[in-house]
């Protein structure tokens, strides 16, 4: 049961194959046995999960169960889920138990989704390996030497071996689309505002967007259907309809204009990647789609930008964490300013603080107009190359990720390097337009990530043309071995 999709899943389960609590338990015992090596969970509910489990399979005996009836989910740590820990990956936050359920947990709840348990993830989304989380490197599923990719690290790895259907994930600047690169995945970026950023831990606001992690662009439609939609308690909820998603997921490409950005295929991509991404798009050339060469001149400034904008938004959200109200506090501190330091200090880990001296140092008086304002400005450009870009084509198509998923380690103490991670995906933040990563040829027996951006809101036409490149092909049915 583990290696079928959320639509095979449903239709047994509304055939009365199998029941919700069977598969449910299925799935617990895969986590039992596989991630003990690959480190995927941070918090598992089981007896929450079976009861789920149990009133899904009475909703769906009634005849009114949707499609996600009883599918068996994990969501990334940094969601709130009422009564469960909601750590972040932190240090800072491993004895917060959340009293409330973010927005999106409480829709794909309402869907009738089972919630297995909570995923590792870097710290506060900080990352792009997910080996900076306080729990532990996550491994990834295909070589478990190998990053899974970050952010969204635990819920793409767990994804991939299959130790749950579909997870959430939370991409600030490619953290959903790059783990899902590397670990063979779909993963699906919707338009900032699509899906309510309300009870999502905060790293940086005007970019933090969540999004799904599945198998196919078909269950990806399924999720955000469920997901998407304004939400009054989050005032960057985009007021917009919310289409049918899974309505024209089958529509012929023909007349489709693709542009590929002449930035995006550099000295800095893999020339394996890039072969395998050519190797896509010209099988979207025989469905009867048209490419042709673009430019995004600003693209290559987008990781300076983004490593001004993120850690000034960062710095500004993260000092709730103090150690007064709620969270990690130092023992015997000897005065509030020793509270204060103690607790920072001690509850965030490096790459956290490093991100919160730059931040604060970017909006610094004498420094704010030299460093926050001129990247807002930047950003702006970025906007306005995908703007005349989308008058002239429907979708965007490049690398996910400039290389496959790279070793433990490699990178750990070389931010830079690490940033450049994350090279083709944060523009898409900084303009907000939609995402997804699907996967294509692989590469030394290591998955590659083809990243399909497009128009804002225009998710619907980013699924249709993810999921016919998923009907001529195998890669995204790929199993890592042993699993």
């Amino acid at each position: 049961m583990h290696n079928k999709s959320i639509m095979a899943l449903g239709a047994g389960l509304r055939a009365g194959d199998f029941s919700s609590v069977e598969l449910t338990r299925a799935f617990l015992d895969r986590i039992a046995q596989y991630d003990g090596e690959l480190n995927c969970f941070i918090t598992l509910d089981p007896e929450r999960a079976l009861t789920s489990a149990a009133a899904a399979d009475r909703l769906i005996r009634s005849g009114k169960a949707g499609p996600l009836a009883g599918i068996p989910i994990a969501h990334k740590d940094i969601f709130c889920t009422d009564g469960v820990k909601t750590s972040c990956g932190s240090r800072m936050l491993d004895n917060f138990i959340a009293p409330y359920d973010a927005t999106v947990v409480s829709r794909l709840s309402e869907a009738g989704t089972v919630m297995l348990g909570k995923t590792n993830m870097d710290e506060f989304a900080m990352g792009s390996s997910n080996e900076t989380s306080y729990y532990g490197v996550v491994r990834n599923p295909w070589d478990s030497s190998l990053v899974p990719g970050g952010s969204s690290g635990g819920s793409a790895a767990s994804v991939a071996a299959r130790l749950c259907v579909a997870a959430t994930g939370t991409d600030t600047g490619g953290s959903i689309r790059q783990p899902a690169a590397l670990c063979g995945i779909t993963g699906l970026k919707p338009t900032y505002g699509r899906v309510s950023r309300y009870g999502m831990i905060a790293f940086a606001s005007s970019l933090d967007q969540g999004g799904a992690l599945t198998r196919s662009a078909e269950d990806a439609a399924v999720m955000l259907q469920a997901m998407a939609g304004f939400d009054h308690r989050d005032s960057t909820s985009a007021q917009e309809p919310v289409p049918d998603y899974s309505e024209n997921l089958n529509a012929p490409l023909t007349g489709l204009k693709i542009g590929l950005p002449k930035e995006y295929f550099n000295e800095g991509l893999d020339g394996e990647v890039a072969r395998s991404v050519e190797l896509a798009v010209d099988e979207y050339r025989r469905l009867g789609a048209e490419a042709m060469e673009i430019s995004l001149p600003n693209s290559e400034l987008s990781v300076a930008t983004y490593y001004v904008v993120a850690p000034a938004e960062c710095s500004s959200n993260l000092s709730r964490f103090d150690g007064v109200r709620f969270g990690y506090r130092c023992q015997e501190p000897k005065d509030l300013e020793d509270l204060y330091k103690r607790s920072r200090s001690e509850g965030f880990g490096a790459e956290v603080k490093r991100r919160i001296l730059i931040g604060t140092y970017a909006l610094s008086a004498g420094y704010y107009d030299a460093y926050y304002l001129k990247a807002q400005q930047i950003r702006h450009l970025i906007s306005d190359d995908f703007r005349r870009a989308f008058d002239k084509v429907d979708v965007i198509m490049g690398p996910t990720s400039p290389t496959t998923a790279f070793a433990i380690g490699e990178k750990a103490d070389d931010p830079v390097t690490m940033y450049l991670s994350d090279i083709y995906t944060i523009a898409a933040n900084l303009a907000g337009l939609p995402g997804i990563s699907i996967p294509v040829r692989p590469v030394a027996g290591k998955p590659v990530g083809l990243q399909i951006i497009g128009n804002y809101f225009q998710e619907a036409k980013l699924l249709n043309v993810a999921h016919r490149l998923q009907q001529e092909s195998d890669w995204h049915r790929a199993l890592p071995t042993g699993y």
